[in-house]
């Protein structure tokens, strides 16, 4: 008995072909413009049309090629709850690599220090330290996933202590970390020399970390951002970091962007010009990797794996709760 899938957007031919090579020998696989008849029993799309979801009677899953869920795509699966739908953490790598590198030239005054040494300015060497030493500290990871488990290891690594915050399954310890759920954040804060916030952007984490969260921290810690902008209060951030109560901020998920191609060369990426402060490290939101060709192949054998184990009948990792948001 074949098992059927539809890729809304088809790969480029070098990752369609290592896609197949590790599918199941029974399954079909179009790509494109819908097939006629339409019989797939999984439909992979990151945001797909009514039609696609409606066009196949045998449709039991949805995979978002990538992670988080956008809203389009809860607003549209709420009516079809027969569905299940699931997406990637092919990239957890790749986004914990971009955390621990702002992390680093946050800790180190890298970019600042570089923008004068590039003029010959060796003052940097002479003047008091501002750098930051890592191990021995404490980083708060909030969102224990994919991602965060990552963050842990690298933190882990440097002989930081971790504690992390996860919706699911109270407090707990593992090898990494000790793990509470988010209603402990108040206790968690003033403990943490460095924050990094690996949480999908909800109803529930939105606005997550304001004035009060961040006046919570230590004076001097370092917060780092690779989840999503809007579950920091952009003015409290930019006058925590103004005022030196934080140490620096490396930011890779904004409060602005540019809407079309056309000003991708001219957006500030918030209402504030955090661009002004030296204990900003800013970079465009590319911590998933872009479309770097190693990212592309994870993300096929990933999806791979997720499509086996739904036509051997099984349940895989990483279905979405509509209700939660992720």
């Amino acid at each position: 008995m074949s098992f059927s899938v539809h890729i809304q957007h088809p790969p480029e031919p070098d990752a369609l072909a290592l896609l197949l090579s590790r599918l199941d020998s029974r399954m079909e696989v179009t790509t494109g413009e819908l097939p006629s008849p339409a019989r797939y029993q999984v439909l992979v799309a990151g945001r797909p049309t009514h039609e696609q979801i409606t066009a196949s009677p045998d449709l039991r899953a949805l995979v978002i090629p990538f992670a988080g869920l956008p809203e389009v795509t809860a607003q549209l699966m709420r009516a079809f709850p027969q569905v299940a739908i699931y997406n990637l953490h092919h990239n957890a790598g790749s986004t914990a690599e971009m955390a621990l590198a702002l992390l680093m030239a946050c800790a180190k005054s890298v970019i600042p220090v570089d923008r004068l040494f590039r003029s010959g300015d060796w003052r940097p060497r002479y003047q008091p330290v501002t750098s930051v030493q890592l191990a021995g500290k404490t980083a708060l990871i909030l969102g224990y996933g994919a991602v965060g488990q990552w963050v842990a290891a690298m933190c882990y690594g440097l002989g930081m202590n971790i504690i992390a915050t996860r919706r699911r399954g109270g407090e707990a310890r593992d090898s990494l970390a000790t793990v509470y759920p988010p209603e402990s954040l108040p206790e968690l804060l003033p403990k943490a020399d460095v924050l990094v916030i690996t949480l999908p952007l909800t109803s529930e984490t939105g606005g997550l970390i304001g004035e009060r969260e961040l006046g919570l921290l230590p004076p001097g810690a370092i917060v780092v951002n690779v989840g999503r902008a809007a579950i920091v209060d952009e003015s409290a951030l930019y006058h925590a970091l103004r005022s030196g109560h934080l140490h620096s901020a490396g930011l890779d998920v904004w409060y602005i962007y540019p809407a079309e191609e056309a000003e991708r060369a001219q957006t500030y990426p918030a209402s504030f010009p955090f661009h002004e402060l030296d204990n900003v490290v800013m970079s465009p939101h590319r911590a998933g990797g872009g479309g770097a060709d190693d990212v592309e192949t994870l993300r096929m054998m990933a999806l791979a794996d997720l499509l086996n184990t739904l036509a051997r009948g099984e349940s895989p990792p990483n279905r979405v709760d509509l209700d939660a948001g992720y």
